[in-house]
């Protein structure tokens, strides 16, 4: 079972996962708002380079090397070199961390449900595939976002996202099969054409269907929606207030 563990710096929460123990990692809560990757790397290495893009709920990931002049539109981002820190910001979607325990490689990612629509980690993984990485060598956190009880979407976006895991193409079909899932990552909803959408089960889900073994992914037990001390939420507050995770590669 992977521990999830509160730390603090200068008297502000930030969150680690167990089983990314090896690297320096946090998902950072809102205490740490409005400090920007450049002034937070200082907690976890503060000889790293920094790395970050201008999110777009795509599914790009890009290395350092390709970074120009602007920041890159991406969500996700794959180092390629030691003592590099990658980042993504988040509000309510989920920020994945993702290493390679034999390269030191490590992934920042964005997954909201467009991104997960898109399948944005699996394309990450594919890019860890293509530096050369074993899928059982990876090491994947997904950290605090909106839990699937509180997460409201339409059966539309229910259906997109229920497409990359389901082995069937009817709406309806999509439908049963996520609801018939075990550990479901649908729930009904009272309003009618809606349902509660649990996108780190999805993702998860994902992850499994590419043979990568559950032991070796990690969800937090926290709902940026349901813990407003801790995370800002834009379901809650409909502020564009952002938390940011990072993780430096070594």
């Amino acid at each position: 079972m992977h521990i999830w563990q509160w730390h603090h710096w200068s008297g502000l929460s930030y969150l680690t996962c167990s089983l990314l123990q090896p690297w320096h990692h946090g998902f950072f809560s809102r205490q740490f708002s409005p400090q920007d990757p450049v002034e937070l790397v200082k907690v976890l290495q503060p000889s790293a380079s920094v790395y970050q893009v201008k999110q777009v709920h795509g599914d790009l990931v890009v290395a350092p090397s390709e970074f120009g002049d602007e920041l890159p539109q991406a969500d996700g981002i794959l180092t390629e070199d030691k003592h590099q820190s990658v980042w993504v910001c988040s509000a309510d979607c989920i920020p994945v961390l993702i290493a390679d325990e034999k390269t030191g490689r490590v992934a920042a990612v964005h997954a909201g449900w467009r991104g997960t629509a898109v399948q944005i980690v699996p394309r990450a993984i594919a890019r860890f595939q293509a530096f050369g990485s074993q899928l059982q060598d990876l090491r994947i956190a997904l950290g605090p976002a909106i839990s699937g009880v509180v997460y409201q979407v339409s059966l539309e976006v229910a259906v997109r996202v229920g497409t990359t895991i389901a082995p069937v193409s009817n709406e309806r079909a999509i439908l049963e099969f996520l609801f018939d899932l075990p550990e479901s990552p649908l729930f009904s909803d009272p309003e009618p054409g809606r349902v509660r959408l649990d996108l780190r089960r999805v993702n998860a889900l994902q992850i499994e269907k590419l043979g990568i073994d559950v032991t070796k992914v990690a969800i937090a037990p926290h709902c940026t929606y349901q813990e407003p001390d801790y995370f800002f939420s834009y379901r809650r507050e409909h502020l564009k207030s952002i938390q940011w995770s990072g993780i430096v590669s070594y």
